[in-house]
């Protein structure tokens, strides 16, 4: 049987290849054991690294990668209209000829904004930070008037101008923010997750969550009631009841001192295998970031969403064995989607959030 084509032994893509569909995506590092194979999945003809997470790959077909049964690997994705490989720190004039060329090639395709970010966006070198933002205002300054000047401000299903620049050049292309995966270009929107009030870094975790899941429904609304399931020590939490959610917390664990007296908690101290809500209790969303088997974890969600009111959220973090095959990771996927639909939860969006290490996380709809 033949082995296996590495994308290291993938020719670059080339700007004479117009039978192909140029495609910048991203995979992040906890997958890059994988990465290879995820790409292959999208019978890339071509391929090359940009950054830390980002591949420039050529498809065969424009729905390559979005219906891919592994397109949940992927953290955000962009067909690439405009590419500049160059070293911009070296290129004379690179912000006017970049701006200008943006301006004659996307303005007559109305954008509703020009979002730019960077290729390596955790690098403690800030020139190219600073090279995006100088970009994303020059060319907002010379385009014809944007009706959204604002990240949060976007239309999930209109097209957006996004663009990457680093060391590697400028990528640039055109598509709504629900076709990429997410509002900012790569798809990152940066969460704090340490200070004074903050018990966990699981707190960045839920609050990305819940601005993700803008891009397919409005989230919870002020004072909606949660279930969360596994709670402790709290960072999830504290993010809850931080944005005026009220929490019905379940763990056998002890949550962090700082919430007890917090009146929108209600806190049960109990195994949630065991625990059943009175027969009137109804929640509006409910939230599961236990560690253990996925399979008892989903099972509980799906026994406990009795108890929502039709319409509600759930948010379920599905973890994953170690990740050493793409096949493995989304055969339990599949299994966990089946087992919810049978249980009456109707998939919203599935990803992976840039908080998220190896695991997925799963919307449903009651």
């Amino acid at each position: 049987m033949p082995a296996k084509k590495s994308t290291a032994s993938l020719p670059h893509p080339s700007h004479g290849d117009v039978a192909s569909i140029s495609w910048l995506v991203r995979i992040s590092e906890a997958f890059a054991p994988v990465a290879q194979d995820v790409i292959q999945r999208f019978g890339a003809m071509s391929c090359k690294p940009l950054g830390t997470e980002y591949f420039w790959i050529k498809t065969p077909t424009p729905d390559a990668v979005r219906q891919s049964d592994a397109a949940v690997f992927v953290r955000w994705n962009l067909p690439l209209h405009h590419t500049w490989p160059c070293n911009p720190s070296k290129t004379d004039g690179f912000l006017d000829k970049a701006a200008r060329s943006l301006l004659q090639k996307f303005a007559p395709r109305n954008p509703q904004a020009v979002l730019i970010g960077v290729l390596n966006p955790g690098s403690p070198d800030r020139y190219f930070k600073h090279l995006a933002a100088n970009l994303q205002d020059r060319a907002l300054r010379i385009f014809p008037s944007l009706p959204v000047r604002s990240v949060e401000e976007q239309d999930p299903l209109r097209e957006t101008l996004f663009g990457l620049v680093g060391k590697e050049g400028l990528y640039c292309g055109m598509a709504g923010p629900r076709e990429c995966n997410g509002f900012f270009p790569g798809g990152s929107k940066f969460m704090p997750t340490s200070g004074p009030d903050t018990v966990s870094r699981a707190g960045a975790k839920i609050a990305e969550a819940l601005h993700y899941l803008r891009l397919h429904r409005p989230p919870p609304g002020d004072g909606a009631r949660w279930l969360e399931l596994g709670a402790c020590p709290g960072g999830m939490t504290s993010e809850l009841l931080h944005r005026g959610f009220r929490v019905t917390a379940i763990d056998l664990a002890a949550l962090d001192p700082r919430l007890h007296q917090h009146p929108g908690l209600a806190f049960v101290r109990a195994n949630v295998a065991d625990w059943q809500p009175g027969e009137r209790e109804r929640y509006d969303a409910l939230l599961c970031d236990m560690n253990g088997p996925p399979r008892e974890s989903l099972a509980h969600v799906i026994r406990l969403s009795r108890s929502l009111v039709p319409g509600s959220i759930v948010v379920f973090t599905l973890k994953l064995p170690r990740v050493e095959s793409v096949s493995a990771p989304l055969a339990l996927r599949d299994e966990m989607l089946a087992a919810a639909r049978r249980g009456g939860l109707r998939l919203v969006a599935q990803t992976h959030l840039t908080c998220n290490r190896h695991e997925f996380t799963l919307f449903f709809e009651r």
